[in-house]
C-alpha cells in the first residue's frame, strides 16, 4: 500500500522561500518518477516539477528559475525548494509518484501519468 505524505507548506511573503517534502511509504523515490503538482482555487491542477529515476528533472516554465526538485535516496524523500515566491504561486501543492517503468517522462506534467498522490500541503504567498 503506497502512501505519500507531504509537509512544509505555509504562509510566506513575496520573495520568500519554502521547502516542501514528500515522504512515501511503499515505494522508493530512486525507482520512481516523483512530481509536484499544484492547484489554485478555480484552476486546473498543473505540473510544477518532476524528477525521474535517472535523476533528471523537468520544470514548468513558470517556475524553472525559482524552484528545484530533488530527492534524498537514503532518506527516501523528495523535495521541492521554492525560492522567490510570488502570489501566483499560492495553491495546494501535491506530491505524485509513479513507477519509472510506467510513467512517460515526456508527459511528466500530466496528472494522469501518476497513480499515487499525497493529501496536499497549502502554500500561500502574500
Amino acid at each position: 500500500h503506497v502512501q505519500l505524505v507531504e509537509s512544509g507548506g505555509g504562509s510566506v511573503q513575496t520573495g520568500g522561500s519554502l521547502r516542501l517534502s514528500c515522504a512515501p511509504s511503499g515505494l522508493s523515490v530512486s525507482d520512481s518518477s516523483m512530481a509536484w503538482f499544484r492547484q489554485a482555487p478555480g484552476k486546473e491542477r498543473e505540473g510544477v516539477a518532476a524528477i525521474v529515476s535517472d535523476g533528471s528533472t523537468e520544470y514548468a516554465d513558470s517556475v524553472k528559475t525559482r524552484f528545484t526538485i530533488s530527492r534524498d535516496n537514503a532518506k527516501n524523500i523528495a523535495y521541492l525548494q521554492m525560492n522567490s515566491l510570488k502570489p501566483e504561486d499560492t495553491a495546494m501543492y501535491y506530491c505524485a509518484a509513479q513507477s519509472s517503468f510506467v510513467c512517460n517522462r515526456h508527459m511528466w506534467y500530466l496528472s494522469t501519468e501518476y497513480s499515487y498522490w499525497g493529501q496536499g500541503t497549502q502554500v500561500t504567498v502574500s
